[in-house]
């Protein structure tokens, strides 16, 4: 009787028993005792194949595609996918990776051949997107889940490729032009904002100023009318005095006639009655 073999499948893998060439059972991770081939009939023949079910790249280099409007472009394409069920991975292709291979292939020409090179150039990640979206349901009926599928490279006929980069160039040019025109217009608007503002800021405190200085005048010319009525009242109340006791007036007058007498340089002048003169001779 042969004795039987261990098979240790990882954690990373999975493992499918066939017994007599019939799928029995998907085993996980774990230790396994697999029966050894025996030459004796009616004993039964037991398998394991191995599915690696880990994230894996692939990665499709230099396929030359025609685009919509006949141009020749060759490609690279980066694609990530893992294995989500490995019964079918392995029973209904005979290798799953290379006919994801074939089907990424297939994809790339699929989409390209609905782009032209202007749509190409312009919008590269959506020629990534269609093939993704492309491989995902393709290779879903397999067992494999796509992961990413991304155009790494875009090589174009050598003249073509001048025409390209001198196109790119002036694009990148036009858009830094752009920046620079969009940057100006930006810091003239700010300063335009800025002058209106300070503008207004001295239009206000001007207008601060002209009701502060009015004020002040205000003030001081309602101080002199109050000045001038109250001298009024007062010249008022004098010419009353007087009027009531004519001695205070005479007084007033001795008293002016004495001030003035101090000053050297005054003149008084004395006017006389000529008839009462006339008068006072006769006599």
């Amino acid at each position: 009787m042969a004795a039987a073999r261990e098979i240790i499948i990882r954690s990373t893998h999975r493992g499918l028993r066939y017994v007599d060439g019939k799928l029995d059972a998907v085993l996980e991770a774990g230790r396994y005792a697999v029966p050894r081939p025996s030459a004796l009939r009616g004993r039964r023949v037991v398998d394991i194949v191995l599915v690696d079910m880990r994230e894996r790249e692939q990665t499709i280099k230099g396929q030359e595609i025609l685009t919509s409007d006949k141009v020749a472009v060759r490609v690279s394409i980066l694609t990530q996918f893992r294995v989500v069920d490995p019964v079918a991975a392995v029973e209904r292709v005979a290798g799953y990776e290379d006919r994801l291979y074939s089907d990424v292939q297939l994809a790339a020409r699929r989409s390209l051949a609905t782009m032209t090179l202007e749509e190409i150039l312009t919008n590269r990640n959506q020629l990534s997107e269609d093939i993704l979206r492309d491989l995902q349901g393709v290779a879903a009926g397999y067992g494999v889940e796509i992961l990413r599928a991304d155009v790494k490279d875009i090589v174009f006929p050598g003249n073509l490729q001048d025409i390209m980069n001198r196109v790119l160039a002036a694009q990148r040019l036009s858009e830094a032009q752009l920046v620079e025109a969009r940057t100006k217009a930006e810091r003239e608007a700010i300063e335009a904002r800025t002058r209106a503002e300070t503008e207004q800021v001295a239009a206000a405190a001007h207008a601060e100023a002209t009701r502060l200085t009015a004020d002040a005048q205000a003030v001081a010319q309602r101080i002199r009318t109050d000045a001038e009525v109250d001298a009024l009242e007062r010249l008022a109340a004098s010419a009353a005095a007087y009027a009531q006791h004519p001695a205070l007036l005479r007084l007033r007058e001795l008293e002016t006639l004495t001030a003035l007498a101090g000053n050297g340089t005054a003149r008084i002048y004395i006017g006389f009655d000529k008839h009462a003169a006339l008068d006072h001779g006769s006599e």
